[in-house]
């Protein structure tokens, strides 16, 4: 499967803040108070995972979503 310019940034964006994420949750869960703000980690990598990649067309020098 293949993806056009704007779908393969997009697509880099989502796995560069979900790296971000998950190693932000596995710092959290070695601290003895982390284990709260390791749930609250836990929900936002859920949140960016369930997003949903716009595709944008080029026509004619118009952009159509």
């Amino acid at each position: 499967m293949s993806f056009c310019e704007h779908c393969q940034g997009q697509r880099f964006d989502r796995s560069r803040v979900l790296r971000a994420l998950r190693a932000t949750h596995k710092r959290l869960r070695v601290r003895p108070d982390g284990e709260r703000d390791a749930q609250i980690i836990v929900a936002a990598i859920e949140a960016v995972r369930t997003l949903e990649i716009p595709h944008i067309e080029y026509a004619e020098d118009e952009v159509i979503h």
